[in-house]
């Protein structure tokens, strides 16, 4: 699935996936292929966890180093979502090869 790519100029990110949208902020278009790419990571993340334990699991995870002592940035790239989606967000071909549920070997031990 690629998604439906909605542009918002109001966005408060310049790009965010919430199942099966993906959503960019209108200013920065065109947002590249390597923006598209990352939220595409996301979108197929959300389907393996059938979506809602998705997000329910982002915002654990993510209190979870706030709890730690990151600050909000720091607590976001710690994510394991978002390490496996920048890990690989420059890599086009990626989703084709993409093993199910990787996401898991980007959890910090």
């Amino acid at each position: 699935m690629k998604g439906f790519i909605i542009l918002l100029n109001k966005l408060p990110v310049s790009g965010m996936c919430i199942f099966p949208f993906l959503l960019f902020k209108k200013v920065d278009w065109p947002v590249g292929e390597i923006l598209i790419n990352h939220e595409r990571i996301h979108l197929k993340q959300q389907l393996e966890l059938l979506i809602l334990p998705f997000y329910i699991w982002y915002i654990v995870e993510y209190f979870v180093w706030r709890i730690k002592g990151l600050k909000h940035v720091q607590a976001y790239l710690e994510i394991s979502f978002e390490k496996e989606a920048y890990a690989n967000q420059g890599n086009l071909e990626y989703l084709k090869k993409r093993k199910s549920w990787n996401f898991l070997n980007y959890l910090r031990k």
